[in-house]
């Protein structure tokens, strides 16, 4: 394989007949599949409903699950964390490890959020703003105002851009992760982890953004050539 082969976690829903599944956003795939990379799907590991399952009724992933998770993590140069409804301690104990193992990872909207709360309690805000924040319709709904010290200025080369934005709760500030962006009211729209490794939190979705919008190819591209770099380093490393 002579691509960055993509880690992408599941979400799940059910279907008009209430019977549940998981499944991976067409759009996801798509804006892989355009950038150069190669999509592996990674189921989650617990043998529960994740759709229905509370989120303090989760139980926590025993040595056996999280080797499983390991195995996952193995067999992928990148970690792209997609949007959904809620995560749970497997999409944290998948960070969490994909991060000691240096993987580059790019998480969007709930992606991000899991993402602030990387080390620290769960605890993200529910949205109040002049603004729709989750608004399916619009090519563009906000501005973002880009730190000029991030990553995410040295891909883009700007202070604003426009984006998308399909969410109703906001992520929180880390002490961990560098808060990078906001929206014109003040909400938090990006965040990285400092470092040598590739790791970006976008709250909007640039995956939706690849076929009209060349700041979001360039997000994309660089995820895949920071992953396809890390693919090119575990084969020296061998």
């Amino acid at each position: 394989m002579n691509k960055a082969i993509i880690g992408v976690p599941l979400r799940s829903d059910k279907d008009d007949l209430q019977r549940c599944h998981e499944y991976i956003f067409d759009s996801v795939r798509h804006a892989i599949i355009k950038s150069g990379g190669f999509v592996m799907p990674i189921n989650p590991v617990q043998d529960l409903n994740y759709f229905d399952i509370k989120f303090k009724d989760w139980p926590e992933l025993t040595d056996e699950e999280k080797d499983d998770i390991d195995y996952s993590l193995s067999l992928i140069d990148g970690l792209f964390i997609p949007g959904g409804n809620k995560f749970s301690p497997y999409d944290r104990y998948l960070l969490d490890r994909a991060i000691e193992l240096k993987i580059p990872i790019l998480g969007v909207c709930l992606g991000m959020q899991i993402m602030s709360c990387y080390k620290q309690d769960y605890y993200v805000n529910k949205i109040e703003s002049n603004i729709e924040h989750r608004n399916l319709t619009e090519r563009y709904v906000h501005k973002v105002t880009i730190d000029k010290d991030s990553i995410l200025y040295k891909i883009l080369g700007k202070e604003e851009i426009k984006v998308n934005s399909l969410h109703t709760y906001g992520a929180t500030e880390n002490h961990i992760f560098t808060s990078i962006a906001y929206s014109e009211d003040g909400i938090l729209e990006a965040v990285e982890l400092p470092g040598d490794v590739f790791c970006l939190g976008v709250q909007w979705h640039p995956e939706k953004m690849v076929d009209y919008d060349e700041d979001a190819n360039k997000i994309m591209r660089y995820f895949i050539d920071e992953c396809m770099k890390n693919k090119i380093k575990k084969s020296v490393d061998k």
